[in-house]
Order: structure tokens, then C-alpha cells, then sequence
């Protein structure tokens, strides 16, 4: 699926439906409707109309899309509202998000007044409390509470005191990169009343525009509500959920550091926790049924929702592939896999290779290779802006995102790159998930860690699950599920043979002695150890009120550093995928998942890094017969379950099935023949018409005339076969160089660039594959008139044995570069009056790195022909 941005949103009908049975032809199953900020300004003359959010004419062209869309047999979901996160002008500043906002004013010596405070709109005082010392350094144990009857009579005092105005305030925060219409104050996400109230005014018309066939789902994208820890009913439901008046309290909740601190932190989360979950999440959810569509969410950020919120929802879906730290992909996977959801939807290629039209095939396999060893099986596209023709080439983009329309020249290999896409995202889909280590995500410890304005789960985890332990764990040959305390309280923990707890303090009674008695269940059936539970250098010791645990941690096996933790896993239970001696490099570069059919395993095998990879790995399955699957070429070779051959090129990938099955009969491919066929090709700049002949290949931006171009180029030649071969014959186009992920660089480039080590990667500008391919970007090969095949990724090799003949062949490669060259030659575009009329929007991100990039065919050709066996 795409996510198909609609500028303004300034659309028109005969633009809508060519757009959708583009996406239809490149294999693209279906569209995310997205609302975001404008691009133009008005220009009838041009058909150029930001038509307001949830007009009339908006709304007829939703109508239109949807309709359309159906069918050409695409799917079609909405996002419940535009830009993010929710809001918009139907959200008042009384049912905005809230936060706790504290002043601390000093008090002169016998003061028994306090002075009178100045409020802003929407503004008032929740509690108000005396404390010994001043400002930013008082002690939150002397704490008085004033009544509002004593704020001009209570007793003086000479220790220097500071009078602490608890407020309840707005974040301020406006819905981010809204249409024109949609602009106004970001919702409440704990209030019932101000998720009904979006839902009324927003969702309502949304999905009214669909008629009798509503969308697949509705949507919301990731919670950034930030600093949104309040909300006008807390107190209350505080007493009513945790017994206790949360008020008196409040000084120890802003100052911290203390146990009895941390305990009342603790419970302001979980009350904060429940409250998203059932006014947002659960009401959302419950909406979607009535209008019998399906509530698709990314439920992380801020505010408080943890992994068990994540039951709620019919399509949990995860963002950024951390493959060896903590991520809300792996995330998002694991609740799918532990609530029973086959299909775990991401969010992909956000911030891939920036800036816009840089990003390549190749970068969008490297993506999408990392998010399917996390569990990932529907990708949604990051994405398609809509893009009208009265505004030139290369069109619209989003300020910070990849371009995957047909304005992009490389766009002809879609339809490949989807059929990778969707082949991959299939077999991830069959069976059931196998994940053998279940990783205890501490929720009751980031509770404790909050403090106001920080209340996030997933940022505490990012501090709580170090890249050190994800990496012990991986390395060792072991997939990983995420799991909470909630969740095993609720259901145990499945199928995983290994719990691994990682340093953690709090931990609830009752989940505790589920953890015991599954231990105990398992060593009751055998006393081979198949499962068991690994402390990472200590065992909780105290429950989330701060009070000592049972001793029901005495018999779990406690790891004192990672060396041990994987040890003790080893012990434990063999691992899914083990390579033969591999260094820190191999091992931390192969990443792998495994699927379990009743009658078969499927095992997705990448290779995420810029190197080739020659190692061997033995399986751990049941089952005797092996094949290995290529994903582009569908062809099938035998294989092994142990000392398999693992030999892939810098970002190649491999499928691996094992039953019970007969399997395919060796082909085996020897004495390879090599012709250079590298020289005097006729090349072909096709939208300007100008052919060249190159005796040795060349870099189109070399030529000072072809330097900006961007589009396709046609490289022909004709050669001699003096017989048809009977084996394999292969066209190779050899070479590509790795970069250098860490260059050196300043601090400030750090913050600017995003340039991480690929091992752990992130979102965010960077993104992209570090290597420098002998086709820049993408190629499409016929011989003889035939379509042959592409080439988007290492190895850039085709079989091309069926399509040759004795005596002369004609070759003809049709090489497409990205939309970056001929944009660099534009001058840069004025968005003064833009922010004029509309405010400031977005910024285009990366614009410096706007260049002329390398392009064409830079390495040498060959045919490779070979006495197949």
C-alpha cells in the first residue's frame, strides 16, 4: 500500500483516477488517503484550488477516489482527520491536550500572603503547596497543602520557603502539516469527550464520503501529543483507580527522586495508561465497528500507551527499523504476534535517503529487507504525493519523505520492486510466528521513570533496552518478541522458550507468579531444560508500591553480563539460525525470522549490510528436505537444514523452506565462459533525443550536457553467439563500491545528516544503503525484443538463457536514474508567498544535498555462459 498524499488539498477527478491505475499497473494494493498542508496557492486558471478540509467539493473527491479505487480492486483506508496528531478547528482550547504546568515563587521571611498568580486562557490552579527552600531546590517532603481559604492567612515563617502553583495548562500544540481548513488545537487523547467530539466532526463526514462501502480502515498516525500528561478529570479517576488523592502529592511528583517519588509516578502513569487506552484507543476502536470499517493505529510516543494498549485495536502497525535496539516496529510486531494478529503493517521509507527523489530500489529493499526480519508483513509506503501536471516536473513531494510516483524516472521498475514486496510479505504471512525469546519490557520501571511533560513508554524503553542486549540476543541466533507484565498476567507467554528479563526493579506480584508457574509447568513436563527464565544482572526485587517480592525469583537463572546472558540462552534452547564461526561483523549483518506451518518452516534469510556474505548456517528445524528460494527469479534450489552455504551479495536476501517434502532436483551451473561485451554502445538520452556511442562506459553527469539529466537512456549493441547455449546464460553488470557509513564528521553534520552505523538503524535523514551500485539507479534488460527482466539490486545479473540465439543477438538496456538530477538544475522554489497566506508549514528538509548524482551504466558487462548439470 501507498500512503497517497493529497496537497491543499488541491486534487482533481481526471488526476485522481490516472494516479490510481498508475498505482494499480506498478502492483501497489491499495492507498492510505492522507490530508496534509498546501503546495500552491489558488490558481483557477491553472485548476489549481486548495478546496478547505471536509468541504463539499473535498469531500465529492474522496467520494470519487474511493469509488474508483474499488474498482480497480485497491484497498482504501482514511486517516481520521489531516496532518497529525488529531485535532483541528472542532477541538476547543477546553478539550485540547492538557499538561501540569508549575510555578515556584519565593516567599519573603514571615510572608503569610501568597502573591495573586496571572493565569493564560483556559488556565486554572489545581493545588497549591508550601515547601521549605527556594526555587529549583526545595524539599518536597516539607510540603503543606493550601486551602484556598488560607491563601492569605497561614503561618509565617523564617526558613526561606517557595510557594508551588500547581496549573492545570494547554500544550499549545497545533495539529502538525494540516490542510487548508483543518488547522486548530491538537485534541485530548485522554478525554472521552474530546475524542467523541473529532470523531462527530471529523470522522463522521470522512467516512459519510464513502457510502455504502466504507473504508478498509480508518487510521492514526503516531501519538505525538507531546507533553501531554494532564487532563481535566484526573484527579478523580486517580482516586478512583489507585485509592488515593493524587493532589497533596503533587510536590513529589514534580521534584522525584525518592522512592516514595517514584511510587506516586508510577501510578500517575498507569493512570495515564488506562485513560488513553479506554478514551482514545477502546473509543476509537469501538467507532470503527459501528461503521463497520477496522481502526489501523500506531500506538506509541506520547502519550502513555504501552504494549498490552495495543490489544485494542484491530490493526496495531509499527515505524522504524531499529533491527538491533529498541524499536516501535519490533514493537508493534510482537503485539500482533501476542494478540493473535496475522498482519503487521509499518510505516516505511519515512525519511528514506533524503532529500526527496534521492531514494532508490535498492534503498527501498534495504528498508524493507530490516523491517521483515522484525515481523513486519504489509508495507505501507511512505510514500505517493498526488501531483498534478500544470506543476511541471519533478512535481510535489512531501518536505521529508521518498517519492515513489511515476514523476521519478526509475519509476518502470516498480512493478518489480512490488512483486519482491508482495512475494515476501506473503510467506510472512503463512503459519504461525516462532520468535523462540519473549523480552520483558518494563513498564512498571518507566512509570516510575516519569516526570512531567516525559511521559512516554516507548522513550523509556529506548533507555531501558540497550543496542547491547537487542545485539547479545540477535547475534546469538534467536528472534525476539517484546512482551509486558500486563500481557503475561493476561495470557502467560505463549509459545516463547525463553523469558529474559532485562535489569529491572518493579515488577507486579501477580505477573511474577504466573512467570513461577509457567517455569515450574515446563521443568514439571521435563527436566531437560527447553525453557526457562534469564535475569539480565538482576531479578525485580520490589513490586510497582515499592514492597519487597515473594521469593519466587530465586530459581530464575541470573546472567551477570551479556557473555553469560548468552550463554544461559544457549543452554537452554538450540538456537533458530546459527552461523558457522562468524565474526562481530557476519553476525551482527545476517538477520533472519522463521514462520511454522503445520507441515513446514519458512525462514526469511537478509543480508542487511553493504558487503558480500560466504558463511554457512545450520536450521533448527524438524524437518529433513530443503529448498532455497531466490525472491526475484522464483527459481528453486536444494538445500540443507545444517551447514547450509550462505553466500549473498551486499543487501541480497534468500527464503529458505524446510518439510517433509520431495525437493527440487541440483542444477548445477559450471565452467563459466565470460564474454566482455563492455564496449561500443550506442547510448541513447531518450526525452532529449541525443545519442552518443561509448567506446568505454560513462557517467552521464561527466557530460556538461547531460549532467542534469533525468530519465531514460537506452544502451544498445548487437553480439555474436556461434551456437545457442544449453546451459545457463547469465548478463552481469559487475562492480559497486561500499561507502563508508561513518565518515568523519562535525557534531553539528551528525545532528544535521542522521549518519548512524547501518547495524543500528533508524529513521530519519540517513536512511538509505550505503553503496554505490554499477547501475545508478535501476535498469530494464530485453534481448533479442524481449523483456528479460530488471535490474535494482545486488547481484545485477539476469538469466537470459531462453531468450538468445545463434549467430547475432541485439541487447538493449534501458537505464533510469532518479528525478534528483534535473531538479538540481532548477532554481530553488520561493515559498514566500506560500507562508504568506498560509504560515510556515513545512520546511524542506536537505536541500544543500540537492547535486547531480552519478548515473548510467559504471561497471563492465558480461555474458556469462555456462554448461548447466
Amino acid at each position: 500500500m501507498m500512503r497517497w498524499w493529497w496537497f491543499g488539498t488541491a486534487v482533481e477527478k481526471p488526476e485522481i483516477l490516472r494516479e490510481l491505475q498508475q498505482m494499480k499497473a506498478d502492483g501497489i494494493g491499495g492507498v492510505e488517503l492522507a490530508f496534509v498542508y498546501p503546495q500552491v496557492l489558488d490558481n483557477p486558471t491553472k485548476s489549481l484550488i486548495n478546496d478547505p478540509f471536509l468541504s463539499p467539493a473535498m469531500l465529492d473527491n474522496v467520494r470519487y477516489a474511493q469509488s474508483e479505487a474499488r474498482k480497480l480492486g485497491l484497498r482504501v483506508d482514511v486517516t481520521l482527520g489531516s496532518g497529525w496528531p488529531y485535532g483541528g478547528p472542532a477541538t476547543t482550547l477546553k478539550e485540547a491536550a492538557t499538561c501540569l504546568r508549575t510555578v515556584e515563587i519565593p516567599l519573603l521571611a514571615n510572608a503569610t500572603t501568597l502573591p495573586k498568580l496571572k493565569l493564560a486562557d483556559g488556565e486554572s490552579i489545581i493545588s497549591i503547596s508550601l515547601v521549605n527552600g527556594e526555587p529549583k531546590h526545595w524539599d518536597a517532603a516539607t510540603a503543606q497543602t493550601i486551602n484556598t481559604n488560607e491563601i492569605n492567612n497561614f503561618t509565617a515563617s523564617t526558613i526561606p520557603r517557595t510557594a508551588l502553583f500547581f496549573i492545570q495548562s494547554h500544550t499549545h500544540q497545533q495539529v502538525k502539516r494540516a490542510a487548508v481548513g483543518a488547522e486548530g488545537w491538537v485534541l485530548d487523547p485522554f478525554s472521552s469527550q474530546a475524542v467523541a467530539t473529532h470523531l462527530k466532526a471529523v470522522g463522521e463526514p470522512l467516512v459519510k464520503a464513502f457510502g455504502p462501502t466504507p473504508p478498509y480502515a480508518v487510521f492514526s498516525d503516531s501519538l505525538e501529543a507531546y507533553g501531554a500528561d494532564w487532563t481535566p478529570n484526573l484527579p478523580a479517576e486517580f482516586r478512583k483507580r489507585r485509592g488515593y488523592d493524587l493532589l497533596p502529592h503533587l510536590p513529589e511528583l514534580v521534584a522525584g527522586s525518592t522512592p516514595s517519588a517514584q511510587r506516586i509516578r508510577h501510578d500517575w502513569g498507569q493512570t495515564l495508561t488506562e485513560l488513553v487506552d479506554e478514551n482514545y484507543l477502546n473509543q476509537i476502536n469501538n467507532w470503527a465497528i459501528e461503521h463497520h470499517t477496522k481502526f489501523r493505529s500506531q500506538i506509541y510516543g506520547t502519550p502513555s500507551v504501552s504494549i498490552f494498549s495495543q490489544r485494542l485495536v484491530a490493526l496495531p502497525e509499527g515505524e522504524g527499523p531499529r533491527w538491533r535496539e529498541f524499536s516501535t516496529l519490533r514493537w508493534a510486531s510482537s503485539a500482533n504476534h501476542l494478540f493473535g494478529n496475522n498482519i503487521t503493517s509499518a510505516e516505511t521509507f519515512t525519511w528514506l535517503h533524503s532529500p526527496v527523489f534521492r531514494a532508490t530500489p535498492l534503498d527501498m529493499k534495504a528498508e524493507a529487507d530490516l523491517h521483515f526480519i522484525m515481523g513486519t508483513n504489509q508495507i505501507i509506503g511512505h510514500g505517493w504525493p498526488y501531483s498534478p501536471p500544470q506543476v511541471g516536473e519533478p512535481g510535489w513531494s512531501l518536505y521529508a519523505a521518498a517519492v515513489f510516483n511515476n514523476h521519478n524516472p526509475w519509476h518502470p521498475v516498480m512493478p518489480d520492486v512490488a512483486r519482491y514486496i508482495q512475494r515476501i510479505s506473503y510467506l510472512l504471512r503463512q503459519g504461525q510466528p516462532a520468535n523462540q525469546v519473549a523480552l520483558l519490557l518494563p513498564t512498571d520501571d518507566a512509570w516510575a521513570n516519569f516526570s512531567p511533560g516525559k511521559v512516554s513508554i516507548t522513550e523509556e524503553m529506548s533507555h531501558l533496552i540497550t543496542p547491547a542486549l537487542m545485539s547479545a540476543i540477535l547475534s546469538a541466533g534467536y528472534n525476539v518478541d517484546f512482551i509486558d507484565a500486563d500481557t503475561i498476567k493476561r495470557q502467560g507467554l505463549d509459545d516463547h522458550t525463553i523469558l529474559l528479563l532485562p535489569p529491572t526493579d518493579r515488577i507486579p506480584v501477580e505477573t511474577l507468579q504466573r512467570i513461577y508457574e509457567w517455569r515450574r509447568a515446563q521443568y514439571a513436563i521435563s527436566t531437560d531444560r527447553q525453557y526457562d527464565v534469564i535475569c539480565y544482572e538482576r531479578c525485580p526485587s520490589i513490586d510497582p508500591e515499592g514492597a519487597p517480592l515473594p521469593g519466587m525469583t530465586g530459581s530464575f537463572l541470573v546472567a551477570k553480563n551479556l557473555k553469560e546472558v548468552t550463554s544461559e540462552m544457549l543452554n537452554i534452547a538450540k538456537p533458530d539460525f546459527t552461523m558457522r564461526n562468524p565474526d562481530g561483523n557476519t553476525a551482527g549483518q545476517v538477520g533472519f525470522i522463521r514462520r511454522k506451518l503445520p507441515n513446514a518452516d519458512i525462514y526469511f534469510v537478509a543480508n542487511t549490510s553493504n558487503q558480500p556474505i560466504d558463511t554457512s548456517a545450520t536450521f533448527a528445524t524438524t524437518y529433513k528436505s530443503a529448498e532455497q528460494w531466490d525472491p526475484d527469479s522464483t527459481t528453486a534450489a536444494p538445500a540443507t537444514t545444517s551447514a547450509q552455504s550462505i553466500h549473498l551479495a551486499p543487501y541480497e536476501s534468500r527464503i529458505f523452506i524446510f518439510s517433509n517434502f520431495e525437493t527440487v532436483t541440483p542444477f548445477i551451473d559450471c565452467c563459466p565462459e565470460l564474454t566482455d561485451i563492455s564496449t561500443d554502445w550506442k547510448v541513447n538520452f531518450v526525452s532529449i533525443n541525443k545519442t552518443l556511442t561509448e567506446t568505454t562506459l560513462t557517467d552521464w553527469t561527466a557530460n556538461p550536457a547531460t549532467k542534469f539529466y533525468s530519465g531514460e537512456v537506452t544502451y544498445t549493441r548487437n553480439f555474436k553467439l556461434d551456437y545457442a547455449p544449453k546451459g545457463k546464460t547469465y548478463l552481469a553488470i559487475e562492480g559497486g563500491t561500499p561507502i563508508d557509513p561513518n565518515p568523519p564528521i562535525t557534531q553539528q553534520a551528525e545532528k544535521a545528516e542522521d549518519i548512524r552505523n547501518p547495524l543500528i538503524t533508524r529513521p530519519g535523514p540517513g536512511m538509505r544503503a550505503w553503496y554505490d551500485p554499477p547501475i545508478r539507479e535501476a535498469a530494464i534488460v530485453y534481448i533479442n525484443g524481449q523483456r528479460a527482466g530488471s535490474l535494482w539490486h545486488p547481484p545485477y545479473q539476469l538469466e537470459v538463457s531462453k531468450f538468445l540465439k545463434s549467430g547475432q543477438n541485439n541487447v538493449e538496456i534501458r537505464v533510469y536514474n532518479t528525478a534528483i538530477n534535473a531538479w538540481a538544475a532548477l532554481p530553488p522554489h520561493d515559498y514566500a508567498p506560500l507562508i504568506a497566506k498560509y504560515g510556515d508549514r513545512f520546511q524542506m528538509q536537505d536541500l544543500d544535498k540537492v547535486r547531480p548524482q552519478s548515473s548510467g551504466i559504471l561497471g563492465p558487462i558480461h555474458l556469462i555462459i555456462t554448461d548447466s548439470q
